[in-house]
């Protein structure tokens, strides 16, 4: 992707995940982590041919361009600026217009003119990287432009109709009288934006691209949900409402202000933000009447062409559909044997549909929705957290200054969200990263997958990757924020693999849920392509999951539901694995005792985001190095 559709890609992993931040450490810690990076940049730079002439002005040169177009995207997403923590242009929402894809993919051209002008040959090994990664997103976003109305820009796992008020609640923040104002501006500007958002799903649907038939009782709750209580209706304080009287209550001013701002906002909620969700979710009621049950992508025109596209891009390889597809049966199957092993070491006589079905009923591995429960789930996945990081030298040497803190979801999006998801700190280092977890349905969080979810998560998992990402020195921003979704959910699946081999994971029943958790992304591999390739309904993906794992029949539901709606997505997380996994063996393999899992970790962290095809390369020349 290139630097605009990444910030659009941001900004949708944004509303799915969310954002958060924390105060930066002392300047001694501030200097000692520096040092850290220096050391791991050290590490994980591949080895400089000696015979090639580099020049430092070009290398300088082409890290300002890099700079320069991350930065001009940056500034042409106002919502993005707001997950980074940059209050510039906080008082408008993204423009969805067509005119205005037009007019990125012509910047693009551009840019990507300028790039190929660079001669590569003059630059160091880490600028030639960013060369490479820079150039080929460029050529990748020109190249996907047909297929820019190839998604659902509203459904259950995230879009606008819910990501506004995420974004307002989680990420505008109010630490003054202008904060206030822009806030109130964005209620007042929304429909605008929801104008935009239905002019697109009108494009959509003249193409044939319309969301299944059970996405639109979700979306429509949920939008429904935003205006419902005060100061619309009778009843407690809408969400908004509450988190803009909650902010402006802390702003130290005058009484006399805060009403001001109170009444400005009490109106724009009333006159600008209520009509604009009633015109939305009018909308979605006359797209539900058009919808059908057809749930893969192969309905779409060109859709097979469409999805091995997706696949490419999601997971940074070139296998097809139906290699994707075996690698997922094949998982499932060595995973079904590691569970039975676990079986005996548990006692349990029967068979594994028999065992699945014990620990999907019995009462002992979940705690009670109620509040206690709920409670009792974020202390102890806490607990979780905070040991891994007293032992998080055992497997780092470089480790991200951001703290990170667990929440549940809020109960305005809880219903529809994802069980559990990561929301990185924001640039400015003021806001922590998040690990939220979904406590809608206590049934779907069992406590024996309790362990490796807060391991994926939070420590090691995608805190440890994309906060360090973040903090990296000497790379451009581009891929610090980057993504890369192989990348990123590969590490936060292997993650929850490391800390068995360091010895956690003492109970057989955490176990069970991590290997339960890994069969759970194995059979991601054999729904996604089954329903987008080879025409399987959504009844067929839930019974496949359903059969073959332990997870409640909700956790299927939504899973299955994820899959039709994010096409691909899914099949990152296991692929991803699968290649740090065989990268790292090969390393021991080849370096014997010159192997060092802290050094290897800092191999696969310290460039940031990267293909998969880029990571081996890293790794490769590493073990060169040793």
């Amino acid at each position: 992707m290139t630097q605009l559709s990444k910030i659009a890609a941001a900004v949708s992993f944004a509303l799915i995940l969310a954002a958060c931040n924390q105060d930066s450490q002392s300047s001694s810690s501030q200097s000692q982590s520096d040092k850290q990076q220096s050391q791991t940049a050290k590490v994980a730079e591949p080895s400089a041919n000696p015979s090639q002439e580099v020049s430092a002005d070009a290398s300088a040169k082409a890290n300002q361009l890099f700079e320069e177009i991350f930065m001009q995207g940056v500034m042409r997403s106002p919502m993005y600026q707001t997950f980074l923590g940059i209050k510039q242009d906080q008082d408008k929402w993204n423009d969805l217009s067509e005119e205005r894809q037009l007019e990125d993919l012509e910047i693009t051209k551009q840019n990507l003119e300028k790039i190929l002008a660079i001669d590569e040959s003059q630059l160091d090994e880490q600028t030639k990287i960013s060369y490479r990664l820079m150039k080929e997103g460029l050529q990748q976003e020109i190249e996907d432009f047909q297929w820019r109305y190839y998604n659902y820009p509203v459904n259950q796992m995230f879009g606008l109709h819910s990501g506004v008020a995420s974004l307002l609640i989680n990420q505008h923040r109010i630490s003054d009288t202008a904060d206030a104002k822009a806030y109130i501006a964005r209620l007042n500007n929304l429909n605008t934006l929801f104008n935009q958002l239905v002019d697109g799903l009108k494009t959509r649907a003249e193409k044939g691209i319309i969301a299944p038939k059970f996405v639109y009782p979700y979306v429509i709750d949920d939008s429904r949900n935003i205006i419902s209580g005060a100061p619309f209706s009778e009843g407690e304080d809408s969400t908004l409402w509450a988190d803009f009287k909650r902010k402006v209550e802390q702003l130290e001013i005058e009484a006399s202000e805060k009403e001001q701002l109170l009444g400005e906002a009490n109106k724009a909620l009333i006159s600008s933000v209520k009509p604009a969700y009633e015109q939305l979710i009018g909308y979605l009621e006359k797209l539900s009447d058009q919808a059908d049950t057809r749930d893969g992508v192969w309905k779409f025109p060109n859709g097979g062409d469409f999805f091995n596209n997706r696949l490419q891009r999601i997971t940074t390889t070139n296998l097809t559909s139906e290699q994707i597809h075996q690698i997922g049966l094949s998982e499932v199957e060595r995973i079904h044997n590691e569970m039975r092993d676990i079986m005996k070491r548990v006692n349990y006589d029967g068979t594994l549909q028999e065992f699945f079905v014990y620990m999907r009923e019995s009462d002992k591995f979940y705690y009670e929705n109620t509040d206690e429960g709920k409670k009792r789930y974020l202390k102890e996945a806490t607990a979780y957290i905070d040991n891994m990081k007293a032992r998080i030298d055992e497997l780092f040497i470089t480790k991200p200054k951001a703290d990170l803190i667990v929440k549940a979801v809020e109960p305005f999006r809880e219903k529809s969200a994802g069980k559990a998801f990561y929301q990185q700190p924001s640039m400015d280092g003021t806001r922590p990263g998040t690990y939220y977890a979904n406590l809608y349905d206590m049934e779907a969080m069992p406590i024996y997958q309790m362990e490796a979810l807060a391991y994926h998560e939070g420590v090691p998992g995608h805190h440890m990757q994309i906060a360090l990402a973040q903090e990296l020195a000497g790379i451009p921003k581009f891929r610090k924020f980057g993504r890369y979704t192989a990348y990123n959910e590969g590490w936060g699946l292997y993650s929850e693999l490391v800390p068995k081999e360091i010895g956690l994971y003492e109970d057989p029943y955490s176990d069970f849920g991590r290997l339960a958790m890994e069969l759970w992304r194995a059979c991601r591999l054999v729904v996604d392509t089954g329903i987008h390739s080879k025409k399987w309904t959504r009844e067929q993906g839930i019974e496949y999951y359903v059969t073959n794992t332990p997870n409640a029949k909700s956790d299927a539901v939504k899973m299955v539901e994820r899959h039709i709606v994010m096409p691909g997505q899914a099949t990152a997380y296991k692929i991803g694995m699968n290649k740090i996994v065989e990268l790292r063996e090969n390393a021991k393999a080849k370096m014997g005792d010159k192997f060092d899992i802290r050094e290897f970790h800092d191999v696969v962290l310290a460039n940031g985001p990267v293909p998969l095809t880029v990571l081996e390369d890293f790794v490769e020349k590493y073990i060169q190095s040793k």
